[in-house]
């Protein structure tokens, strides 16, 4: 069974400002977002779940999937701030959404089979995608074996300013052991650095692996997001910024011993707008690489 790639693009509205504004940065206008998929198809990708707002849905419908039409099958799923579980309600002022990990659960009625969750604007490179799907396909059937591909952190930076990533830590059978948020990321005098909470900064090694949100689950990972999100509300309920991100079950699970996570070393470039002076480059990067032949000028 070919696995399902997850995408999260509830986001895209208010961070594009609107559908209208989703920036083409490939020859013919492609999205970041197309490349993905185009690389999921062509990595073995079998059907893809995009995780929206319900009013954008029409522009979505339009705009987006009608380029994916005949190329690969694809569904929509909605998140909202009020899909709560029974027994809680949406506090008043509450306007963020509640986060990765709840994006994800938006899929538990679609998606039967492995799956890959990534981020909607992040370029991930085809290496990624074939080295995850390779990895997914091996899972049909099991259970608490999951994956998330480690970007080398080095090739992840932006060239105007610091960037926040989750650095991971590995055990001798490339098992994750824990992922640790670090929002102040970049390169001084020639070394990766990030900036402590003391405002000193320490040095690490160009290959250490950095979560870039490209993770490959199981259904049954949908079960143990559901119980995680009572938990979650039970303490955060009141907090009107609070979110559920996938980090934060992932790493229950692994402490908790009930899953274990295999980091999947990609020698991928990521590359996205993380400022807006990113943008020439991100355009310069997907120009050459279709000048080399890796994407054609056209995708869909």
């Amino acid at each position: 069974m070919k696995p399902t790639l997850f995408v999260l693009a509830a986001g895209m509205g208010s961070r594009y400002g609107g559908l209208k504004q989703l920036d083409g940065l490939g020859p013919n206008g492609e999205t970041i977002m197309d490349y993905s998929i185009f690389d999921a198809l062509r990595g073995g990708f079998g059907k893809v779940v995009f995780v929206i707002r319900k009013d954008f849905e029409q522009d979505f419908r339009e705009k987006i999937l009608s380029k994916y039409e005949g190329h690969i099958p694809c569904e929509l799923v909605f998140q909202s701030i009020n899909d709560l579980p029974e027994g809680f309600t949406c506090p008043e002022g509450r306007t963020k959404p509640w986060g990765t990990n709840h994006a994800v659960l938006m899929g538990k009625d679609v998606i039967k089979e492995p799956f890959a969750v990534i981020n909607a604007d992040d370029f991930y490179g085809r290496e990624s995608f074939a080295i995850l799907a390779d990895y997914l396909k091996n899972l049909d059937g099991k259970q608490n074996d999951y994956c998330m591909v480690g970007y080398r952190v080095g090739n992840t930076l932006s060239e105007s300013g610091t960037v926040a990533r989750g650095i991971c830590e590995t055990n001798a059978s490339k098992h994750l052991t824990s992922v640790v948020e670090r929002t102040q990321i970049e390169r001084r005098d020639g070394k990766v650095m990030y900036k402590e909470d003391d405002d000193t900064w320490t040095a690490i090694d160009d290959n250490t692996p950095v979560s870039m949100n490209m993770w490959g689950f199981t259904p049954d990972y949908f079960k143990y997001s559901e119980d995680y999100f009572v938990n979650f509300l039970k303490a955060n309920i009141g907090n009107l910024k609070a979110e559920y991100f996938i980090p934060l079950l992932v790493n229950d699970l692994i402490q908790s011993g009930k899953a274990t996570v295999t980091v999947l070393d990609t020698p991928s470039k990521w590359f996205g707008v993380t400022y807006a002076a990113d943008r020439q480059s991100v355009v310069d990067k997907i120009a050459a690489l279709v000048a080399a032949g890796e994407y054609p000028a056209k995708l869909f």
